[in-house]
């Protein structure tokens, strides 16, 4: 018998993702034997499917424990309260929001764009001197644990919430001086509303995925996934005619055997 592939905790709750041919009775096994070996772990759920669309929703199923799936989770001094199956949360990228956190300078205006319950938001709020972060997400139900969130954060003054498509908000917002950008897995890579939001030295902090393997003869996997990325980044730029400048690329996680997660940082410098 198969192990069950990597699950995630969040809070009191594991989400296992279990081979295709876990039986029940298999899975209810791991399931509670993993609340005996576990004493923080209060529930287990099944994840079932991948995530789906741009509000990245998942769906589980109950194995054992609480019935519930709604999280409080700690990281990064910040504390966040969300659904599991009706908004997005990624545990994984917890270092990533505090990397870029790390990135913002004092006074600095940042715009979170598909920000979910808050976590980029609200890490970077309380763990940078930025003046003020805006919080952009389409996803309703993420937009209300996101005004929780900020409330449980002591965060009202620092963090505003803009929801909506950003395709229909972006003409009503200023400009910023950094914008992060963490990408479900889309086909429009919505650079365009970045490059409206921009000015001159704005940093924008973009991520995107790619898949090893599919390079040609005599070229680096590494590489070639983050090649096709930045020449991406590079031809939008030129269409909308703004100058850049790359300063990193950087893999930022697995999200599943041979395709992973990239960030490409780099600089607006001016209109051409």
């Amino acid at each position: 018998m198969k192990n069950p592939r990597a699950f995630d905790v969040l809070g009191n709750i594991a989400i296992v993702n279990f081979p295709d041919d876990f039986k029940l009775k298999n899975k209810k096994k791991f399931a509670e034997k993993l609340l005996k070996e576990q004493s923080s772990i209060k529930t287990i759920l099944e994840k079932q499917g991948k995530v789906k669309g741009r509000l990245r929703k998942i769906s589980t199923k109950h194995l054992a424990g609480e019935k519930t799936k709604e999280v409080l989770y700690k990281e990064n001094k910040c504390v966040f309260r969300f659904n599991i199956d009706t908004t997005y949360f990624s545990p994984r990228l917890s270092n990533e929001r505090n990397e870029i956190a790390s990135k913002i300078k004092k006074g600095d205006e940042v715009l979170v764009m598909f920000a979910g319950v808050a976590p980029f938001s609200i890490v970077i709020a309380k763990n940078s001197n930025a003046k003020k972060v805006y919080s952009n997400e389409i996803n309703r139900e993420a937009n209300k644990y996101a005004k929780l969130n900020i409330e449980r954060n002591k965060l009202k003054d620092k963090v505003e919430l803009i929801p909506g498509d950003i395709k229909k908000v972006a003409k009503s917002l200023p400009k910023f001086n950094v914008v992060v950008m963490p990408r479900p897995k889309l086909k429009e890579s919505f650079l365009e509303q970045a490059f409206m939001l921009s000015k001159k030295n704005t940093r924008i902090y973009y991520y995107d995925f790619c898949k090893i393997g599919e390079a040609p003869p005599g070229v680096p996997q590494n590489l070639w996934g983050k090649k096709l990325i930045v020449e991406k980044i590079k031809k939008e730029a030129q269409k909308f005619k703004k100058k850049i400048k790359i300063l990193k690329v950087k893999q930022a996680g697995e999200i599943a055997p041979y395709k992973i997660r990239l960030r490409v940082d780099f600089k607006v410098l001016d209109i051409f």
